[in-house]
């Protein structure tokens, strides 16, 4: 028997599970992060350290949630020292939110965690292998716009 093509609908109702597999991924390597460092805070730090300082409102944006969620995240943050909130030149009645040199450092902690357990979950993957996926989830990510609504 020859096996059937997929058809488009199948093809991206596939996509579609994966994907979501890939957040059953992400929920297992959050679980990897120390009790004091919640994924909310986890995600701020990140987004400080690859976008730079920024104001809360952009912040927020930028995590698509709301933003006293981001406020508490970032409340969180501070009071732990990871980031500052120091008062934006332009604007006193707004905060310029920044990461510290301890927030830098729990972010190299938390990328060797995440980097040892996909080490370990993927031993069995050639280095081709690894590489593909990421050069396809790159490609996803660079690529992917919802279309208006």
């Amino acid at each position: 028997m020859t096996p059937v093509a997929p058809t488009p609908a199948t093809r991206y109702a596939e996509l579609a599970r994966q994907l979501t597999g890939i957040g059953a991924v992400k929920r297992d390597l959050a679980r990897l992060l120390p009790p004091e460092c919640p994924p909310g805070s986890a995600a701020v730090l990140t987004v400080l350290d690859r976008h730079g300082e920024m104001r809360l409102g952009r912040l927020s944006e930028y995590l698509a949630i709301d933003i006293s969620v981001t406020s508490r995240h970032v409340a969180h943050t501070a009071d732990r020292g990871w980031i500052t909130r120091d008062t934006d030149p332009g604007d006193a009645r707004c905060r310029i939110l920044r990461l510290t040199p301890a927030g830098r450092a729990l972010l190299a902690e938390l990328g060797t965690r995440h980097t040892t357990a996909l080490e370990k979950a993927l031993a069995d993957w050639s280095d081709a292998d690894v590489d593909h996926l990421n050069i396809l989830l790159a490609r996803l990510r660079s690529g992917f716009t919802l279309p208006d609504s």
